[in-house]
């Protein structure tokens, strides 16, 4: 051992000890201690404490810490706060059944609201358990442009318009390029997080309009986050043609294109779509994607997608059999009316079976795509064929939602992790809190404080038992909810304590582009 003169030891104690004074001086109004801490930007995975006050984390150390309120962590992972960049529940209870799966941020993406403001400032009165925000919604601000009756301005449409064909087959003249144009502007003046396009819902617009409109969001320095047109194995109009309209929209106008569930928009075809995609990247075209670790997608019966005369074929040979009505298959006879008289009607559509290994292996390739995070596109909650009022807690038997609207999260843990053993804990974590962070914060600051356990990082935290976590949710049952997550803790408030949801708590800000 090299000798140290007196001078330098007593300067190292004294540094020591002021570390250690520093911290034991201040008092936090929460404190955890001796957790498993996964912090995924430093690739930190270690034992330490953690000290929270005012909403933000003011101190990670091995140091011993005092607080108002101390978490005993150990043998318990403590995470950031995961992020769902594809939430289509935007209510309380969607929200609280989502914290349960370790979400602390949940953004509507895909499809966007109209109007941006109204939105906001509605979400804000009643108040929302975990942080919320939105891009604009491109088809509704098309839908205003093509369906009588409806305006930019009315806070959604409803199903039927939604099914609706008219909006979705009929390229825009130049004056309705010029006010569709000027709704989705509007909606980015208001604060938008980005433009949300379904292009899948209209795959017979313009791909000229989309183009400018991808224009319109590099200008700003926004992404776009798109729904591809086509769910097709087919060529023409194949769903690798219609990513490949996303990636040359990116490249040409240098926007960031968010393309949204790779897995269920790929059919059976993401060997070659992930090539596409990854090759961009390479060259530098700023795309990036997202998947969710189900077999099954979900969406309206009336979908563009599954109406013509060779739908079935082009999806990959599925027959009426591979649709669910609250948990329940359909018949020939049954698919046929529900399309033509409630072509609203919510349906879970089967297209991989993921007991089949080989199913299994092309959902893996995009669960697994370098880069990619995961997103659930879960939605609201059903009950005998109405929506659940968003203020009843806990969520009721016979709730019905696909699973991923439960457990997303959970799952992608349990199968990758734990059983496949695919992903390390830690690249597992970055998939569902740094890595949506970090595709986000070029554009929109608040991500740069999220998705990190770091000092001066908000405080929004999920502690959860790694022997314990998993989905409970099923097709057939889908309305239980996850296990596993003792604390989940958002804006350093613990909304779930010791495994219990406190449904009066309602710490959850906007995200959003302040006007």
């Amino acid at each position: 051992m090299p000798s140290i003169d007196r001078r330098t030891w007593c300067a190292f104690l004294v540094t020591s000890l002021c570390i250690v004074y520093s911290h034991a001086a201040e008092h936090y109004d929460l404190v955890i201690q001796s957790g498993r801490v996964i912090d995924p930007q430093t690739k930190t995975d270690m034992t330490l404490n953690i000290g929270v006050s005012d909403g933000q984390i003011r101190a990670v150390t091995t140091e011993p810490l005092v607080g108002d309120t101390t978490i005993d962590a150990n043998g318990l992972v403590v995470s950031p706060g995961f992020i769902d960049m594809h939430a289509h529940g935007q209510d309380l209870l969607s929200n609280r059944v989502q914290a349960y799966d370790g979400v602390t941020t949940a953004l509507e993406l895909e499809s966007g609201v109209s109007p941006v403001d109204s939105w906001y400032q509605s979400v804000a009165q009643t108040g929302r358990p975990i942080h919320y925000g939105a891009s604009v919604n491109w088809a509704q601000c098309r839908m205003s442009e093509f369906l009588s009756g409806l305006s930019g301005d009315d806070p959604e449409a409803s199903g039927a318009d939604f099914a609706d064909p008219a909006w979705q087959s009929e390229t825009a003249t130049e004056k309705q390029l010029q006010s569709i144009s000027r709704c989705v502007e509007k909606g980015l003046d208001e604060g938008a997080l980005g433009i949300g396009f379904l292009l899948g819902y209209a795959p017979g617009t313009g791909h000229k309009e989309y183009f400018h409109l991808t224009g319109v969001a590099a200008s700003r320095g926004l992404p776009t986050f798109t729904h591809a047109r086509y769910l097709s194995m087919l060529e023409p109009q194949s769903s690798f043609e219609g990513i490949a309209e996303i990636v040359a929209a990116a490249a040409g106008t240098g926007a960031h294109a968010h393309i949204v569930h790779l897995n269920s928009i790929s059919l059976r075809d993401i060997a070659d779509i992930t090539t596409m995609i990854s090759n961009a990247q390479a060259s530098g075209v700023r795309v990036s994607t997202e998947a969710y670790p189900f077999g099954a997608g979900a969406t309206n019966i009336g979908a563009a997608m599954f109406r013509g005369p060779n739908w079935r074929e082009r999806v990959g040979g599925i027959s009426a059999t591979n649709f669910d009505v609250s948990g329940t298959r359909l018949s020939e006879s049954e698919f046929v009316r529900l399309q033509a008289e409630a072509p609203e009607t919510s349906i879970v559509v089967h297209l991989l079976d993921t007991d089949v290994p080989k199913d299994q292996a092309i959902l893996d390739q995009a669960v697994l795509f370098e880069n990619g995070v995961i997103a659930s596109d879960g939605g609201g909650w059903m009950l005998d064929d109405n929506l659940i009022d968003e203020s009843i807690w806990p969520l009721p038997n016979g709730a019905w939602s696909h699973p991923r609207s439960a457990g997303t999260f959970s799952k992608f843990i349990r199968v990758y992790v734990i059983e496949q053993q695919k992903l390390s804990l830690l690249e597992a974590i970055e998939r569902v809190s740094y890595g949506p962070a970090r595709l986000l914060e070029d554009s929109v600051p608040q991500m740069r404080k999220k998705g990190r356990i770091q000092v001066g990082a908000d405080a929004d935290i999920v502690i959860f038992d790694l022997s314990r976590i998993g989905d409970n949710a099923t097709y057939e049952h889908p309305g239980q909810l996850s296990s596993g997550f003792e604390y989940v803790i958002v804006s350093g408030e613990a909304l779930i304590s010791q495994g219990q949801l406190d449904p009066s708590k309602l710490p959850g800000k906007p995200i959003r582009l302040i006007p």
